[in-house]
């Protein structure tokens, strides 16, 4: 079962380096771009470059270039007509050879922020306006396990269709777009209003890294004036379990638990895709499908809360 990510939200896992991807309705003000990736330790250098087309000689607004030398720095620069203009550096290494980092670039009207494993890092301000930048590419010896631009809804295709825009394949035409923006680096517990509720193929995107001594987390998504919950997803890490349930009237349900493979683990990245249907939730973790849940609450517009809790460090949460 291939995930159809919503329009708004563009993932890719494992992509192939060097990788070049359009952003979708082009890159504005309130988006984010988040890497998740390690450098081998035999790594010399890599970079991210936000560029104006596809090909070698566009122009880059904002090229991102850590070097392992003997002189461990990170060079930010933009290119212009086929010529390098000044050069920024930060000798200071975030990103460490053969571990894994969260790196996440915020778009600001004045610059890029860009955030290392929830630590800020460097600002870059625009030297090309951001209505030109519309490719984002990863060259270099790099591993990158997912990236996700996120918050690129809603824009207008030709026609004035929102949404329209934001269209990478015909199969996302019937999917509403994500209105963002997204919210990052969220404390825990959290919690959220979502407006309209859990209706057919509305889609929320969690990814955060789960505790190196988890025990458990939960995340609900719940009718807010009655505290009931629809859907109750608890990875529980200490007895390997995924277990989800509804919590209705005052009573919990019957619990589910069957799950082809737990693809949560101490230490590690996850992001989850949770979408509405008619019938059910369809819940995606890392780009694979991983169960589906019945619904036990059929009033999916009351649905219109969502906590998050337990061991675990938010990256962003989006829908």
């Amino acid at each position: 079962m291939a995930y159809v990510p919503a329009p708004g939200y563009q993932p890719a896992y494992n992509p192939p380096i060097p990788y070049t991807s359009a952003i979708a309705g082009g890159l504005r003000p309130g988006m984010a771009v988040v890497i998740q990736a390690v450098p081998p330790s035999s790594c010399n250098r890599f970079a991210i470059n936000f560029s104006t087309g596809q090909y070698d000689g566009s122009d880059v607004a904002f090229h991102i270039n850590p070097r392992y030398d003997g002189r461990d720095r990170v060079v930010f620069n933009s290119l212009q007509g086929g010529t390098w203009e000044k050069e920024e550096m930060k000798r200071e290494m975030p990103f460490k050879l053969g571990k894994v980092f969260l790196l996440i670039f915020e778009i600001t009207p004045n610059n890029y922020q860009v955030t290392v494993n929830g630590s800020p890092f460097y600002e870059f301000a625009h030297r090309i306006p951001l209505e030109r930048v519309s490719w984002i590419q990863v060259t270099g010896e790099i591993t990158v396990q997912a990236l996700c631009i996120i918050g690129n809804g809603p824009a207008s295709g030709a026609g004035g269709t929102k949404g329209a825009g934001l269209l990478m394949s015909s199969s996302q035409e019937f999917l509403p777009p994500m209105l963002g923006p997204p919210n990052l680096h969220p404390i825990t517990p959290f919690k959220a209003n979502i407006r309209g509720g859990m209706i057919p193929k509305r889609t929320v995107v969690i990814k955060g890294i789960v505790n190196s001594n988890a025990k458990t987390f939960q995340i609900s998504f719940k009718v807010g004036y009655t505290n009931d919950i629809a859907l109750h997803i608890n990875p529980r890490l200490n007895k390997n379990t995924l277990v989800r349930n509804s919590f209705i009237n005052g009573t919990w349900g019957e619990e589910e638990k069957d799950v082809v493979k737990n693809p949560f683990h101490q230490g590690e990245y996850f992001d989850i895709s949770v979408r509405s249907g008619e019938k059910q939730f369809k819940v995606y973790v890392n780009g694979y499908h991983c169960f589906n849940y019945v619904h036990r609450l059929t009033n999916l517009q009351q649905i219109d809360t969502m906590e998050i809790d337990g061991d675990l460090k938010l990256c962003f949460v989006h829908f």
